[in-house]
């Protein structure tokens, strides 16, 4: 395997931006105050959500956690998730594949 490289601030896809084509999906979402994404799953996934800068607030099911610069959120995909931004906020979240029990 190749080893890839991305700079988070060359991006250009807004609020969401790829960063690797293959598995696991690695996605930089970057919210500005007020905006936030509609309730939605990620079935068969397991999401790792990290906050890069910012301040979001990550409803989950009926669960609302608010996370700061530097915290880690794990969930399963299968949840509903909806983040909204309290300010200007960058995320970097990893949707690997849930692994076979």
């Amino acid at each position: 395997m190749t080893t890839e490289l991305v700079s988070l601030d060359d991006l250009e896809s807004e609020p969401h931006a790829v960063l690797f084509e293959d598995e696991p999906k690695t996605i930089r979402l970057a919210l500005e105050a007020g905006d936030e994404i509609a309730a939605h799953s990620h079935p068969d996934r397991q999401i790792v959500f990290h906050l890069l800068s910012g301040s979001i607030a990550v409803v989950l099911d009926d669960e609302e956690h608010e996370l700061s610069p530097g915290d880690v959120a794990r969930f399963d995909g299968d949840r509903d998730i909806s983040p909204h931004a309290l300010e200007d906020s960058t995320a970097l979240l990893v949707l690997a594949p849930r692994a076979d029990s």
